[in-house]
């Protein structure tokens, strides 16, 4: 009797000693992921991070019924989808307005005055990181969604595959009834033309872009393959917060980096239009030195009194837009023009080109559209032409730089027959396909 009670107390003392092991565990790596993904400023290294990672994981193998479902050895737990269920947003994720110039920023400033009658309003500046929009919903502390912006008034729910972002906290670091804060998924440069090398040993076609790996990782049925995608986030509103939203969008960010989600530390407060105008042209030059994509400044009035004031049209608020910059190019020569041939039949030429980095991707093919396109430039193999990225994302042949065709060169012409299956092509009367 005596010996069976002490061996109960023993086994009560383990069992407490193994469970606040591994809640300290827990708490660790959550402090220290918060250190290296939010602040920038990791305490311990990358070795002893994976150590108290590793230590988790094992006591959790030999005892799984201590395991908790947001435990950060859980992100990549769930099974392969069949699908992705559409989500509707609690407030719809609108679109921006763009600016292009200058002049369009002090039109946008003059609006925004006009409208909230104040002579001076101040701004917050954000690089436009060129990802994907997410909204990432969490109860009582702990994350339960993760909806893709789809038409802004309802998404896809791709939760499966946002645990496995390891930027994204699976619980915060401050409980909070509801949550919902809204960013961008994104790759690396790095990440991305690693994910492609990778595509073209296993013979698989690569992505043009990051935004476009970084859009089909998300989609992904398998979370297991989405998490060897190394998919990265930076947080730009919090759009819900209990009954507790700050008084200021700058104050918001705060927020959330005191939450352990990730916001962008070159995000800027400014007091005037010129300080927004002297921050777009710092990254108008500057973005080639970030590690990833960026096409442009978001630029937001900072009270939130005020936006709710100025209010928003059917696509876009009008406390805010989008200064975008200028579309990067490069000059190369069109090795070939093949022809690729649609799912619906349609015929497309395509400039095969000299590797050329443009834009922080690497191209190396670029549409030429239909006949037409291809006649009205007058673009030939062997030619050298102008590449520009089509809103930083879509590359196309801008100009033949005509000084450099060599002699010979003959104009392109369509074939008689399909290249995939031989029947003969044809082109309706009044159509360019």
């Amino acid at each position: 009797m005596g010996s069976g009670t002490g061996q109960k107390k023993k086994q009560d003392r383990v069992g407490a000693a193994l469970t606040a092991r591994l809640s300290e565990l827990r708490g660790l790596i959550l402090h220290h992921r918060k250190r290296y993904y939010v602040e920038n400023d990791p305490e311990i290294s990358d070795a002893e991070y994976d150590d108290l990672e590793r230590e988790l994981r094992a006591l959790e193998e030999v005892h799984p019924e201590l395991v908790i479902p947001d435990s950060p050895t859980q992100r990549v737990g769930a099974k392969p989808v069949d699908g992705f269920s559409s989500v509707p947003h609690s407030i719809p994720m609108l679109s921006l307005d763009n600016s292009y110039e200058v002049e369009e920023l002090k039109e946008f400033d003059a609006r925004v005055r006009k409208l909230l009658a104040r002579k001076v309003v101040e701004y917050v500046a954000e690089l436009k990181i060129d990802g994907v929009s997410i909204s990432l919903i969490y109860e009582k502390g702990r994350l339960v969604k993760g909806i893709t912006r789809g038409d802004g008034f309802a998404g896809e729910d791709v939760t499966a595959n946002i645990r496995t972002i390891r930027s994204i906290p699976l619980r915060l670091l401050e409980p909070v009834p509801n949550l919902e804060a809204r960013g961008e998924v994104y790759l690396d440069r790095e990440e991305f033309e690693s994910l492609n090398n990778r595509r073209l040993e296993t013979g698989e076609p690569v992505f043009a872009n990051p935004r476009n790996a970084a859009a089909g990782s998300l989609r992904l049925l398998d979370p297991k393959v989405a998490s060897s995608r190394n998919l990265n986030m930076f947080c730009y509103s919090l759009t819900r917060c209990g009954d507790d939203l700050p008084a200021t969008h700058w104050e918001s960010l705060r927020r959330l980096r005191g939450f352990g989600l990730r916001t962008n530390r070159h995000t800027a407060r400014c007091g005037s239009l010129a300080e927004v105008i002297s921050y777009c042209e710092k990254w108008r030059e500057g973005r080639s030195r970030l590690t990833y994509d960026t096409d442009g400044v978001v630029v937001k009035v900072d009270s939130l009194a005020l936006q709710q004031r100025a209010g928003a049209t059917a696509r876009a608020p009008r406390w805010a837009t989008a200064f975008k910059f200028p579309a990067e190019q490069g000059s190369t020569r069109v090795r070939d023009i093949t022809v690729q041939v649609g799912r619906t039949g349609a015929l497309t030429p395509v400039a095969e080109l000299e590797p050329i980095r443009v834009g922080g991707s690497l191209i190396s093919r670029a549409t030429l559209h239909n006949e037409e396109e291809v006649r009205r430039k007058d673009i030939r193999q062997g030619d050298r032409v102008i590449i520009e990225k089509g809103g930083d994302v879509i590359p196309k042949v801008v100009k033949v730089i005509l000084a450099e065709r060599a002699e010979g060169a003959r104009p392109f012409q369509m074939p008689r027959n399909c290249p995939v299956c031989g029947s003969k092509a044809y082109r309706a009367e009044g159509e360019v396909v």
